[in-house]
């Protein structure tokens, strides 16, 4: 068995909510952020064959409720990151030159503001150098190279992995367990 000091025991501890921290900012995403990255990367699919994509193709190629769908679409087209036409040959489209400007950051914050920037690691409403939490120092990290990714990754560059069949926008669909007796 092994032993520890005190003093190891609080760097373990920390060492562990640091963590747990990490782990919890993988899945810090709201699902309307999850589901309008998706929809972006699906309708700059779709743009780059020239097609406007419907809400209800949208929802249902990447797997969403439609109705939810909808209100993220808004978001984005009212931040300019993504038109929509209406009528009968209408729907949502994104350039190709826009797609290769569009980084996940402006989606992001489009959809969930900065928080994934600026918040504490435990949630507190005010952390900084000056009344840090207990894992200020230690999650500024994990922000700032999570901050670095988003910033750093163009709509375009998904959606080559996902044209590519490297990535993929939509759960795998689950066959329902059938007992024959």
């Amino acid at each position: 068995m092994l032993k520890y000091n005190n003093s190891d025991k609080n760097v373990l501890y920390s060492e562990i909510i640091v963590i747990f921290v990490a782990l919890n900012t993988l899945t810090m995403f709201s699902k309307a952020c999850e589901y309008g990255i998706r929809a972006m990367i699906f309708i700059a699919l779709r743009s780059k064959e020239h097609i406007r994509i419907s809400l209800n193709d949208i929802a249902s190629e990447i797997g969403t409720p439609p109705s939810f769908t909808a209100k993220i679409l808004q978001k984005l087209v009212h931040e300019k990151l993504l038109v929509s036409t209406k009528g009968p040959t209408g729907g949502f489209v994104i350039s190709e030159d826009r797609s290769a400007k569009i980084t996940l950051a402006e989606i992001v914050s489009a959809i969930d503001g900065d928080s994934v920037f600026k918040g504490c690691g435990l949630g507190f409403r005010e952390c900084d150098s000056e009344r840090p939490c207990a894992v200020h120092y230690k999650f500024q990290d994990v922000r700032n190279s999570l901050s670095d990714m988003l910033e750093n990754t163009v709509l375009a560059e998904l959606t080559e992995n996902t044209e590519k069949g490297l990535t993929f926008l939509k759960d795998r669909e689950v066959e329902p367990n059938i007992k024959l007796n």
